[in-house]
């Protein structure tokens, strides 16, 4: 029965990819005018619609019939941004040279997408995981049913006159749907047969890639708690010295002193060493935890926790703070920005790739969580329910007496069973967001005050 479903998936999903793009608008009309004289028209005695179904079916099949006489030789040569936004529509040039003696006209320039479908194996875990507990139903992957082939929102970008031996460029739109790596496996060469309803195809294989960012959301302006802590050696030019301190005066060289502190222009000028002094810093400093423990039917709210937390990411002014993302993956991940050490636009290119997290228990984000909750002086916690583990991590912070801000993403029927049982164990900013009206949630969150 699985491989039977799987094969079914298989044909559905490779149907929904080949048709939109090798048929025309004309073509897609004159293919749901076949389906319906066909209905029509099986009762020949009552109705006439079977003539039309035939002449529909007999200029389908000359249009593709004609597909395998168009033949030529192209190159593709695209110059891609190095990012895009999820459900943010970006264009690039691309360059198309022909590399034979035929000049065309009326072409077409179609993207090929990577196919990354499930295999077989990734297809029953995903249906098994979806039907645990339920009926026996066919379960639906949680990449959708053409998997990661509907990454994007494209169309064909019409070229212009293609000389022989000569090129020409055009203009592509896209709408990645979907964050992450999007991989480009080629690109194809079309041109509309004579009546207009069926593309022939010349592909040209050009590997290459485009990292998407998670989507943001706009948030109202949230004053973060934090009084300014000691940091260990501070961080003022953390990035490139391995520790540092801010500097105050110059005086003379004591024994201990590291070589390092030498100013050589004071030393030179008087004659006897000088060096620099520093005194520790002290700043506030964040902590965004996300939650990457998610089961395969969280995956809506798992996208929607990730875009609350890049919607963080790139709004905290971190000029004078520090934000620590953390998150557990294959490997407990602790990624700092502010003041030199990294920036937001790293943390997104981190959270771009994030995958939920099954090999591990909840403990291992506590675990992280407590190693470094002694330097931060306020959490933001992003997380997909509240069971006993994530109420644990919470009450591990408040023992702390860390400020929090608890955000929950789950889906509408999660969320209003979490609203309506209220709990002694709640912190006092602790908020609910349905997967689908998170920008509307998170514009609540307007005057929260610590």
């Amino acid at each position: 029965m699985n491989r039977l479903s799987y094969r079914i998936y298989r044909m559905v999903s490779g149907a929904r990819y080949w048709v939109p793009r090798r048929f025309t608008p004309s073509g897609l009309l004159a293919l749901a005018a076949l389906f319906a004289a066909g209905a029509i028209g099986i009762d020949m005695d009552q109705t006439v619609a079977f003539q039309g179904f035939a002449l529909v079916a007999c200029l389908l099949a000359m249009s593709m019939m004609l597909a395998p006489f168009f033949r030529g030789k192209f190159e593709v040569e695209r110059v891609l941004p190095r990012y895009g936004s999820v459900g943010q529509p970006f264009t690039y040039a691309v360059t198309v040279r022909n590399l034979g003696t035929t000049p065309w006209r009326d072409l077409e320039f179609i993207e090929e997408l990577v196919d990354t479908r499930p295999t077989y194996a990734e297809y029953v875990a995903s249906k098994r995981a979806l039907s645990k507990g339920r009926a026996f139903r066919m379960a639906r992957h949680p990449g959708g049913i053409v998997g990661g082939r509907q990454a994007v929102a494209l169309k064909p970008s019409p070229l212009p006159w293609l000389p022989a031996r000569g090129e020409t460029e055009t203009r592509v739109e896209l709408t990645p749907l979907q964050r992450g790596p999007l991989r480009l496996a080629g690109a194809a060469v079309a041109r509309p047969d004579p009546l207009g309803l069926f593309r022939a195809f010349v592909r040209v294989p050009r590997g290459e890639s485009v990292l998407i960012l998670p989507r943001r959301y706009p948030l109202p302006a949230i004053p973060l708690p934090g009084a300014r802590q000691y940091q260990q050696g501070g961080v003022t030019h953390a990035s490139a010295i391995g520790q540092s301190d801010e500097f105050v005066a110059l005086r003379d060289y004591r024994p201990g002193d590291p070589l390092r502190n030498i100013h050589w222009r004071s030393w030179a000028r008087t004659g006897r060493p000088i060096v620099k002094e520093f005194q520790d810093e002290f700043f506030v400093r964040h902590a965004l935890i996300l939650d990457t423990f998610a089961e395969v039917d969280q995956a809506a709210a798992f996208e929607e926790a990730v875009a609350v937390a890049a919607s963080f990411a790139c709004t905290i002014a971190t000029q004078e703070s520090l934000l620590d993302l953390m998150f557990v993956g294959p490997q407990a991940v602790c990624f700092t920005t502010g003041r030199g050490v990294g920036h937001a636009e790293q943390a997104l290119e981190i959270l771009a790739s994030v995958r939920p997290c099954r090999e591990k228990p909840f403990r291992a984000l506590q675990d992280l969580v407590g190693q470094h909750a002694g330097n931060v002086c306020g959490c933001i916690c992003v997380l997909l329910g509240w069971d006993e583990p994530r109420r644990e991590l919470v009450r591990q912070l408040r023992v702390l007496g860390q400020p929090m801000l608890v955000l929950i993403v789950a889906s509408p029927a999660a969320a209003e069973a979490i609203r309506s049982a209220p709990g002694p164990d709640r912190p006092p900013h602790f908020h609910v967001l349905e997967a689908t009206k998170v920008a509307e949630g998170l514009q609540q969150l307007e005057g929260v005050s610590w």
